[in-house]
């Protein structure tokens, strides 16, 4: 078949061509720096000839690369969106194959990325147009959704404040105290601050107060470890993180106040998380425990949700992790979290479908429920769900249940530990929809709105086992 003879010989032209102008080199200087001729290297970027097991070793050990990452690694993720794009009905007239995906996809992964993009935005702009049309605004007067959009635009990853937590982390470890501790002593040290930990009535309902005139930030006593060192570290990065936090929101254009600050507000959050859970130190943990949340949030002392929340923004170039979305729900199906980055087409607004057994969750608390789920497009997903719990501890306290959900593209779940054991192929699939008011499957029970964009046909004298009918002219 042509693809295993694609596989066999491996063309890594795109990336070897992006590799070399981040680094700023010219082909000449590069050829010199794996000793093979310039003319070598033209040929290679061009996809005339392919790389070999030595020259691969050998870019490795030049420029630190992850050997996976540079030898197409990515390009599975590819072929797999770019194949679930192909079968939307928009190229049906195009006669595009699985094949052509995975030629695009291997062959030249950067415009595979561009075409991938281009499909997504023209996503999304279908879902506003519905949403438009059902009276909503996508983002005009709402500054949630910016902010959301915000993350989204930047698939959850922003290298700078990563790196500049990732000097904090090391500096809190050196002194081998515990990261409590560290940061503790660091308010103290360096910001001239005393950390208190006050009983409730005393903090009012606050879980965090910083009185900058006293040189006092006071903590609520009912706070979990996780949830103390998650504010210390939060605090921190306000103090600390200041310009990093500024550029990167500044960098992007905002129709509101409230969007802009909701944005550098989450991204003091991201920062949090990446001092608790520093990039290489988590996803190198993360892949030796094959991404048991569980397992890993015993290792650095952390939440179920603040691991599964942490584990969608392993995007660093060179260093990816599996791409995760995310998603928290209440029981009534608000969703008040989601991350995607560009994984998963979340709808922007009304509630997730009943068919995704996140909503199961709540039955059975604390359990984690898996399923493999195929959108109306083709595309299937493995996800894994558990209910987590907000709000301080003690009788009588306020408690959130929520439940949050994991997931990530079926090629990928063979690196969890939930999919092991499973026949991920052979499993059948639950069809899902994003929200009813997009869905367009024919013949779901489940169903609470027809779809905005076809046409209901009502027949008072028959009754089909959907809720409603509706016709695709």
């Amino acid at each position: 078949m042509a693809n295993d003879r694609q596989r066999r010989k491996l063309y890594i032209g795109p990336q070897l061509r992006r590799l070399r102008r981040e680094r700023g080199l010219t082909q000449a200087q590069m050829a010199a720096d794996l000793e093979i001729s310039s003319s070598y290297v033209n040929l290679i970027e061009r996809n005339q000839r392919p790389v070999s097991a030595d020259l691969l070793v050998r870019l490795s050990a030049v420029y630190g690369l992850d050997l996976s990452h540079l030898g197409g690694g990515g390009s599975d993720a590819l072929f797999a969106e770019l194949a679930a794009a192909f079968a939307d009905p928009v190229f049906k007239g195009a006669g595009v194959t699985r094949e052509d995906a995975f030629d695009l996809a291997a062959g030249n992964p950067v415009l595979g990325e561009a075409v991938a993009a281009l499909y997504r935005a023209w996503r999304a702009a279908q879902a506003d147009l519905v949403e438009a049309r059902a009276g909503r605004s996508p983002l005009a007067d709402d500054p949630v959704e910016e902010a959301r959009a915000f993350l989204q635009a930047r698939r959850n990853h922003f290298p700078e404040i990563d790196a500049a937590a990732e000097a904090i982390a090391a500096e809190l470890s050196a002194g081998g105290a515990s990261l409590l501790d560290a940061l503790v002593a660091r308010f103290k040290t360096k910001h001239g601050v005393r950390v208190r930990f006050l009983p409730d009535e005393v903090m009012l309902g606050a879980y965090r107060r910083l009185n900058r005139h006293a040189g006092d930030l006071s903590l609520s006593e009912r706070l979990d470890i996780a949830s103390r060192v998650f504010q210390l570290a939060l605090q921190l990065s306000l103090l600390e993180l200041q310009g990093a936090l500024d550029a990167s929101v500044n960098a992007a254009r905002f129709t509101s106040d409230a969007g802009r600050r909701l944005s550098r507000a989450a991204l003091a959050n991201y920062a949090a998380a990446a001092i608790m859970l520093p990039y290489g130190a988590f996803l190198k943990a993360a892949r030796e425990l094959r991404h048991d949340i569980e397992a890993i949030g015993r290792r650095f002392g952390a939440s179920f949700e603040q691991v599964a929340h942490r584990l969608t923004t392993m995007q660093r170039p060179g260093a990816e992790g599996i791409a995760f979305f995310f998603v928290r729900v209440d029981a009534a199906g608000n969703m008040s979290k989601r991350y995607s980055g560009d994984v998963f087409p979340f709808a922007r607004y009304g509630g997730s479908c009943p068919l995704w057994n996140i909503h199961e969750t709540f039955r059975l608390p604390r359990r984690i429920l898996t399923q493999i789920i195929e959108l109306p497009d083709g595309s299937r997903y493995f996800s894994i769900a558990r209910t987590v719990q907000g709000g301080a501890g003690g009788y009588g306290a306020p408690v959130a249940e929520r439940a949050v959900a994991l997931g990530c593209r079926l090629e990928d779940a063979g690196g969890l530990v939930y999919a092991q054991g499973l026949d991920l192929e052979a499993t059948p699939a639950t069809p899902i929809g994003l929200t009813c008011r997009l869905c367009e499957r024919t013949d779901c029970a489940a169903r609470a709105h027809p779809p905005l964009k076809r046409r209901l046909v009502i027949d008072e004298h028959n009754r089909l086992a959907a809720p409603f009918s509706f016709a695709f002219d």
